[in-house]
């Protein structure tokens, strides 16, 4: 993990700080390894302080190596009142995770030498690229989710409620040693023209598409994944929409590799859908990465400029959702790679009927 703090630090120059103060749980553990649920470390050029508090004083002697640590007491954030230089201190902050009440407290509690400064995205920015042991943890959350979802679909899901079968998936990740990654999405007929649609206590009923949207997190990795499915003969209409999705996917999967930005890779799905006069009914990002959260850096989306790398892991999941009919949402999880992409997920994607 000291690398990991060794990259952070060398780029705060850059940024204009001197050290850099990560309370946020998911950057906390992404630079110490610490899986409490309250922490901070300071790390900076020849800086390495972590602090916890009574609770978990041993679990971070096992998991926290290259920090010094130190016992915080009761008002946690007492103990960054000391142990500063006796010189002028630039202390970057997560101004994306702290509040304004905190942000005052630190202020009341620091010398006067100490600045605060908005130093937030650059634990994310580093993130973004995982190493190799990060793809292997998100590669085995997707297949451990992948086998759950086998499971529950050998049940069949006509005739059960939504909200059972996402229980059902909720169940079948746990028993493998898993918790979902979020909870998962369930959603047949016109509930499935609602992108992020709550699960319902209804029946599912047959001869329509029901769209799945379920992940893992494993060792504190996430995965992300979607199929849509078909509970007997669905409408012509549906099954062109079906298709037209399963195009656009596999357009942008082809798409996704060293070197376009995210802009570009979402612009190949929604320039296909668009086309076929669905542009109103595709109209959230293309993709997100995915990895200690289900949601990180970097974006595939018309706003997202930054140029894929090697590393990174990012989700492919153009959709069509008219309302009052229904909706298919096709997603993979992908890894960049230095010669192209590697799909993690494992389902395949023709239209499967499940009944």
């Amino acid at each position: 993990m000291s690398s990991r703090a060794d990259r952070v630090a060398a780029r705060l120059a850059d940024a204009g700080v001197d050290c850099l103060l990560v309370a946020s749980a998911v950057n906390l553990r992404y630079l110490t390894g610490f899986t409490g649920s309250n922490g901070l470390c300071v790390l900076g050029p020849g800086v390495r302080r972590f602090a916890t508090d009574f609770r978990y004083v041993e679990r971070a002697r096992r998991e926290v190596a290259g920090f010094d640590h130190e016992r915080a007491p009761r008002d946690f954030l007492a103990v960054l009142a000391g142990g500063w230089p006796d010189r002028p201190v630039r202390l970057g902050f997560e101004d994306q995770h702290v509040s304004v009440r905190t942000h005052a407290r630190l202020r009341e509690l620091l010398p006067e030498r100490v600045e605060l400064v908005a130093a937030g995205g650059l634990v994310e920015r580093e993130r973004a690229v995982k190493d190799a042991g990060e793809l292997e943890a998100i590669a085995a959350a997707a297949a451990l989710a992948d086998d759950a979802l086998r499971e529950v679909l050998g049940g069949g899901v006509a005739g059960r409620t939504e909200r059972q079968v996402a229980a059902a998936i909720d169940a079948a990740l746990r028993r493998r040693g898993a918790e979902p990654s979020f909870e998962p999405i369930v959603a047949a007929g016109p509930n499935g023209s609602a992108p992020h649609a709550a699960p319902a206590d209804v029946p599912i009923p047959r001869d329509t598409l029901v769209t799945i949207d379920w992940g893992a997190r494993l060792d504190g990795y996430c995965s992300d994944c979607t199929r849509t499915f078909a509970t007997g003969e669905v409408p012509d209409e549906m099954r062109a929409i079906y298709d037209l999705v399963e195009r656009a996917q596999a357009a942008a999967l082809d798409a996704v590799r060293p070197g376009p930005s995210g802009r570009e890779v979402d612009a190949v799905a929604r320039h296909m859908i668009g086309a076929a006069g669905h542009a109103e009914h595709f109209g959230h990002g293309l993709g997100h990465g995915v990895g200690l959260e289900v949601h990180e850096a970097p974006r595939l989306a018309t706003t997202a400029d930054d140029a894929l790398e090697p590393g990174n892991v990012v989700t492919v999941e153009p959709g069509v959702y008219v309302p009052g009919l229904g909706g298919v949402r096709i997603e993979d999880l992908v890894a960049v790679a230095p010669g192209g992409r590697r799909v993690l997920s494992g389902l395949g994607k023709a239209l499967t009927t499940v009944t």
